[in-house]
């Protein structure tokens, strides 16, 4: 059983991201669950995406990650890593976008919160139990994309070209064409070239 974790807020494209990898996994015949829990999406307001896959032909029975077993987590956001941060295995892997989206409560009180502690205390302590964690610069990615708009599919090559995972770039490429719509496959694709050669 694969489990993959996506979380960021509303705006950012999780839940493609999510419908993405399910598609990728139903391409390579496994069966797949996924499940959103969305919280005030459209004001910015957390989502988290869960895809299970049954990477070894197992079946899987439901849609939900249980505390402590994703393989993966893919966050979109610092604070939303550390949000989710119980949700990975030890020894587990996480990929996590480096600049911060300040929540309303940071904005109202003029006390913006810092991304960079957040992104060091999670590498110490995803560390401290065995597991891989990866801060991507998010900003420069945008950058040599030429838009924001394709940062989801970005972070997510990026995630599955340093998880080992049995689930590829490629895969992820061949899953465009099925879930965003046709005008937006090419700069998808060129999104995902230009992240893994980032």
């Amino acid at each position: 059983m694969l489990n993959i974790l996506l979380a960021g807020v509303g705006g950012q494209g999780t839940v493609l991201a999510a419908k993405l990898l399910a598609q990728a996994a139903e391409e390579k015949g496994w069966q797949v669950r996924t499940a959103e829990t969305i919280g005030m999406a459209q004001r910015g307001g957390n989502v988290v995406s869960h895809v299970r896959m049954g990477d070894r032909g197992e079946g899987v029975y439901a849609p939900l990650i249980a505390l402590g077993t994703a393989d993966l987590v893919v966050a979109f956001e610092p604070a939303e890593a550390a949000r989710v941060l119980p949700y990975l295995k030890p020894g587990g892997a996480m990929v996590c976008a480096s600049t911060a989206i300040q929540p309303v409560s940071a904005a109202l009180s003029n006390t913006p919160y810092l991304a960079g502690e957040v992104l060091e205390n999670l590498a110490r302590i995803i560390g401290e139990t065995g597991g891989t964690f990866v801060a991507v610069d998010d900003a420069a990615l945008v950058e040599s994309a030429g838009s924001r708009k394709a940062l989801n599919v970005m972070l997510l090559a990026c995630a599955l070209s340093e998880s080992g995972l049995p689930i590829s770039v490629d895969d992820l490429k061949r899953a465009i064409p099925a879930c965003v719509k046709e005008r937006f496959v090419d700069m998808n694709l060129r999104a995902i070239d230009s992240a893994v050669r980032a």
